[in-house]
């Protein structure tokens, strides 16, 4: 389980709700933790699954790790995989294993 940087990050970033088992279609949650990027951002109910990367804490205001997100698709292009969300990727690319060691 990743440590958030204080108990109100962690209920929201861990938030899950007994009606919607997509958070994006959740109108209560309000922060999106993505693992595979090691990136926080919040959540944007327009019906898809939009998302402003945030880069502090809104409760307790620390800074936030630069987001993988280049990074993952830097490394994916570097393995041969030039369009990896239409390509089979390794399985330790869909979560934080391939960057958390």
């Amino acid at each position: 389980m990743v440590k958030h940087c204080c108990e109100d990050m962690t209920y929201w970033a861990n938030f899950a709700c007994e009606f919607h088992e997509d958070p994006f279609q959740c109108p209560d949650h309000l922060i999106h933790y993505s693992a595979k990027f090691d990136e926080y951002g919040v959540i944007i109910h327009d019906g898809g699954s939009s998302l402003i990367v945030i880069s502090y804490c809104p409760w307790c205001g620390k800074k936030f790790p630069l987001s993988k997100r280049d990074l993952w698709f830097d490394t994916l292009e570097g393995l041969g995989y030039n369009n990896p969300f239409e390509q089979e990727i390794p399985e330790k690319f869909q979560t934080d294993k391939w960057w958390n060691k």
